[in-house]
């Protein structure tokens, strides 16, 4: 991967809509130049796919949380894989330094769905508790591939 790569991907990361020909005007190469380029950036998996971003609030999931979740004992990634999974309003979850076990993101309707769902983590096996903190304003919003 070179600088023109990275150029691309940061166009694409942009808006995956552009044109090619718009791409290639600003990084000094054709259309077919940078659709070749994009091939083969898919194809070695540096681009994993193209997507959307849809304002969580405009499907009715507008209030959000970051949770701690604290086990007992030593659990596996893969059992809390198996716990988060079973709740949809959970959209992000990794295990994490610190004296909590994992992280976890949920998106939910209101705070009594918010509520419904946290419960739904404290009861599995293992979860000894929980520490939420609810976003009130959103600062900085970047999304990583």
């Amino acid at each position: 991967m070179d600088a023109i790569d990275s150029r691309i991907i940061d166009l694409l990361k942009r808006n995956a809509r552009s044109a090619y020909g718009d791409i290639g005007a600003v990084v000094g190469l054709s259309a077919s130049a940078v659709k070749r380029r994009v091939d083969r950036l898919l194809a070695e998996g540096v681009i994993r796919s193209f997507t959307i971003q849809v304002d969580p609030a405009t499907e009715g999931m507008s209030t959000e949380a970051w949770v701690e979740l604290f086990c007992r004992g030593t659990v596996s990634p893969t059992e809390l894989r198996r716990i988060l999974s079973a709740v949809p309003e959970v959209v992000y979850a990794g295990t994490v330094t610190g004296s909590a076990d994992a992280i976890v993101h949920m998106r939910s309707r209101d705070i009594p769905s918010l509520e419904l769902a946290l419960e739904r983590v404290r009861v599995a096996p293992n979860v000894d508790h929980t520490r939420s903190a609810i976003v009130l304003s959103r600062l900085v919003n970047r999304t990583a591939g």
